[in-house]
This record gives structure tokens, C-alpha cells and sequence, in this order.
């Protein structure tokens, strides 16, 4: 999470096909292999930090979305902010490093004393999210919405803002990263108020939200080890985040919270052998599009009820993941979905399945889990920005599937 108030510009060294180098000596200093930072808007994964010189990874996903879709010329100036650490003041807005969309600049207007007034032409989309006096983010910098007119909102540069920043720069022509508050983000989709979710944002600093490298895996993993939830986002192969629950001592008020919260799909990932063991037959056809392995639906035998209830399916869970279970304790069809993960894990296949065997078996737990997608409530998949903002409601830590991969 960061604010919006640049700490520094930094200038980029060297572009390769999909990894930039970066020579900012402040920030370089507050960064560790695995830190997060802030660069024109975008939040990216420092690699390796070598004195000054900062060197990240682009994915295809963050090319997509941002102005990072035309390769940036060495030389360039960019602005950079390191990321809100507990005790950091909250000067600005909150914004996350999620890029809404990129958005054109339209008009350029010089108040001479006054500073500049910047207008913009972003997505459709977005002018929704937005209102006058509503907060932005230019290119990672926070600023105040002045004027929305039809298709097109301002912004007002003050003498600081131009100072410090890259906007000085910006002409008629010009492709800014936009993003909109996540003040507003956070407080849209609940009926807690805004100041509420900002609060429990602000006091999950450090071990809710995005956690990246090897630090925020062995969160995840302690997370689930103490029976709580993860969050794991795949920018690549679903472009969906799932919440993640370990199996063996799943209870009621998780099944609950994510059918009424998660609102997704849940499935009981497996250990391919566990499956074997208590003969649980795959379900005919190849599964869906990312190829998932979905076996036959199961209740308890011992069940008194249907087997939909939270506490049922609960119950149904914790026996799947039960070293002694029996073939002889489980009923089919029933409404509880294993899905068998690949033997090699994330080795293997670098899916959710994989991703919540690996976690229970790096928490030292049997190899049972759930994962259930992170849907809107208008039905609508989480992007990369309403799962952060997610994670920091729900106090969960979000970590990326390839960082999974990498330290599992």
C-alpha cells in the first residue's frame, strides 16, 4: 500500500524484454530483493538491489494494463515511492500500485502562480469510479480531482507537485497511469464506513494485503498453519485471486465466510492420493479450461442433514483431510467438490489446486485444503486491486502464485 507522495525520481538505466533497471539511491536503500515498489503508478517486484541500482521483472499482465505496453527508453524519469510501513505518516491518499487504466492527456493549462491544471482522458470505464474532490493517482502521484466534464476530468499541479514530480514534463499527447482511491474501493462493496475500512487497512499494515518474495510466503504459510485464510493471485493463467483454507481443522464459520463473503466456487484440492486411497473416481471429460482435475462431489455417510450446510460440508472437509479416513465414510454425489492437484505440485502446474496443496504441506498439515475464487457482488471476477483491497478488509495476506513457486 502506498500514498501517492513520491519519495524520489528515479531514472531508468536498462530495458531488457521484460525486466527495467532502475537507479534511484534513496529508495535503494529502504528495498530488499522481494520489496515492493512504486514506479510511475505501477507496483512492481524489486529483484535484485544492487547500491543504487533497483532491477525488476514486467509481466505480460502489468504490460497490458499500463503505459509499461511501449517499452520505456533508458534515460527516462519516473516517479517512485517505497511502500507504507506501520508508524509511516498517512500524508496522502491510499492507492495500492493497481492501475485502473491508462488515460490521455487532453489539455495542459498554465496558472502562472498557481501551478498547472492537467486534463485527462481516461477509460470510460473509469469516470464512474471517480468524483470532483475525489482522490486520483497520475503516475503513482496523488492528487485531487478538480473538474469532471463528459469524458475527460482535472487535475490541479501545484508549484510542489511540479517540483517533485515527473508531471512537469506531461504534454498534450502524453499516456498517464490512472488509479482511483482505494478509500473508495474499500468502502464500495461493504457496509462498514470508509473510516472503518481504512482503520483495519491501516492496522494490518505488514502482514495483511500484497506480501511479496520469500517473506511473504513464509506469512502465508504461518497464516495457515494457525488456521487462518491466504489469499493467492494468479496474474497469468486464470487472472483470479482464491482464498485459501487448510482442510484438517477447517471450521464451520470458514465454510460460511466464504460462501458469503468469497462468493466464488469452493473445491477441496487433494493430494492425487489422497483421492486414490479413499476411491473417489475423477469426473468424466478433461475439466475445464485450465485443465482441473474435478472428482466425484462427496458427503459424510455419517451426516444427518443434506450435506449443504456450512457445518456439514465443514465436517465433510476435515474427514478428506483425516490420515485414517475410509472409503466407507464418504457418500457419493454428495456437495463437497475434491479436485486432485498434478504430483508435481506447482512444480508441475502452477495452478490454485497446486498452490493449496503446497501451502498445507509447507504449514505441516495434511495435503486437504479449500480454495474458493474472489467474486464481486455484482458477479464480476476481483482484479488485482479489489483483491488487495480484500485481503486488507479480511486481514488476509495476498501473495502471487509465482512467488508460491519460487520458495514452495
Amino acid at each position: 500500500m502506498f500514498t501517492g507522495r513520491i519519495h524520489e525520481i528515479g531514472t531508468i538505466e536498462a530495458v531488457g524484454a521484460n525486466d527495467i533497471g532502475i537507479r534511484a539511491a534513496k529508495c535503494a536503500g529502504r528495498l530488499v530483493p522481494g520489496g515492493s515498489l512504486n514506479v510511475a503508478g505501477v507496483r512492481l517486484t524489486a529483484e535484485h538491489v544492487e547500491q543504487d541500482l533497483i532491477s525488476m521483472s514486467i509481466s505480460t499482465e502489468t504490460r497490458r494494463r499500463t503505459t509499461f505496453d511501449q517499452t520505456p527508453a533508458p534515460g527516462r524519469r519516473v516517479n517512485l515511492e517505497t511502500p507504507l510501513t506501520v508508524g509511516d505518516p498517512l500524508d496522502g491518499h491510499l492507492v495500492q500500485g493497481h492501475v485502473d487504466g491508462v488515460g490521455k492527456v487532453v489539455r495542459v493549462d498554465d496558472d502562472p502562480g498557481l501551478g498547472r491544471r492537467l486534463w485527462i482522458r481516461p477509460p470510460d470505464r473509469f469516470i464512474s469510479r471517480i468524483a470532483a474532490k475525489g482522490s486520483i493517482a497520475v503516475d503513482g502521484v496523488s492528487l485531487t480531482v478538480a473538474e469532471i466534464v463528459k469524458d475527460r476530468l482535472s487535475v490541479a499541479l501545484i508549484p510542489s507537485t511540479l517540483a517533485g514530480t515527473t508531471l512537469a514534463g506531461l504534454s498534450v499527447g502524453d499516456r498517464v497511469n490512472i488509479e482511483s482511491d482505494m478509500v473508495g474501493r474499500l468502502a464500495a462493496d461493504g457496509p462498514a464506513s470508509a473510516s472503518a475500512h481504512v482503520a483495519r487497512a491501516v492496522a494490518a499494515l505488514g502482514w495483511a494485503g500484497h506480501l511479496s518474495g520469500r517473506i511473504g510466503v513464509e506469512k502465508a504459510v504461518r497464516q495457515l498453519a494457525a488456521g487462518g485464510a491466504v489469499m493467492v493471485w494468479d496474474p497469468d493463467r486464470e487472472v483470479e485471486g482464491d482464498v485459501i483454507f487448510a482442510g484438517a481443522d477447517l471450521r464451520p464459520a470458514a465454510f460460511t465466510f466464504l460462501l458469503t463473503e468469497v462468493y466464488g466456487y469452493p473445491c477441496v484440492p487433494c493430494a492425487p492420493e489422497v483421492l486414490e486411497r479413499l476411491e473417489i473416481p475423477a469426473l468424466a471429460g478433461v475439466g475445464d479450461r485450465q485443465g482441473t482435475a474435478f472428482h466425484t462431489p462427496v458427503d459424510l455417510t455419517a451426516g444427518t442433514g443434506t450435506g449443504v450446510s456450512a457445518a456439514e460440508r465443514a465436517a465433510t472437509v476435515r474427514q478428506l483431510a483425516r490420515p485414517g479416513s475410509r472409503p466407507a465414510d464418504f457418500a457419493s454425489p454428495g456437495h463437497v467438490v475434491p479436485i486432485a492437484a498434478r504430483p508435481g505440485l506447482l512444480r508441475e502446474r502452477a495452478g490454485h489446486t497446486e498452490a493449496t496443496v503446497a501451502l498445507c504441506l509447507a504449514a505441516g498439515l495434511p495435503p486437504v485444503g479449500v480454495c474458493c475464487e474472489v467474486m464481486k457482488r455484482d458477479g464480476t471476477m476481483a482484479g488485482a486491486a479489489d483483491l488487495e483491497a480484500f485481503a486488507l478488509r479480511w486481514g488476509l495476506p495476498l501473495v502471487d502464485i509465482d512467488d508460491l513457486r519460487t520458495w514452495l
